[in-house]
């Protein structure tokens, strides 16, 4: 059996992180797994991210390749960006990322790229379950 390639939405990894949902895909040695440079910013930009959640960030990206915006990936921006003018900036680079590597993209927000032309999305086959606030990434325990 081959090795499969995917591009991973930013929310996927936070699951991951605090729930270690998403396994069967983040976990599989037969898949090659990308990153796109906007899920790097987004992961650690949260405000109130503690020193251990970046290391824990840090070091689980360290298993993945990242993808940089490149002139292939500007170009299906600046398009998606012009037919999709609603669309969140962060949420069409991850999508002309998908789309200009020519990679699936795995995500449970599919209502933020269903509507986007040759755009292969791969949908989590386990559900999404609410975590208490305490332990969120970046969230601030209640005492």
């Amino acid at each position: 059996m081959g090795e499969s390639h995917l591009l991973v939405d930013t929310d996927v990894l936070i699951a991951y992180l605090n729930r270690r949902s998403h396994r069967e895909y983040l976990e599989d040695a037969t898949r090659r797994v990308y990153y796109s440079a906007v899920t790097k910013k987004e992961l650690l930009s949260k405000p109130g991210l503690r020193e251990s959640e970046r290391g824990a960030i840090l070091t689980l990206l360290k298993r993945f390749r990242q993808i940089r915006i490149d002139s292939r990936v500007a170009r299906t921006y600046s398009d998606l960006r012009s037919s999709h003018t609603s669309m969140a900036q962060a949420d069409a680079l991850i999508a002309a990322t998908a789309l200009a590597r020519k990679l699936p993209l795995l995500t449970q927000n599919v209502r933020h790229f269903a509507q986007i032309e040759g755009l292969l999305l791969v949908l989590p086959k386990e559900p999404s379950p609410v975590l208490p606030k305490r332990r969120r990434m970046g969230g601030r325990r209640k005492r």
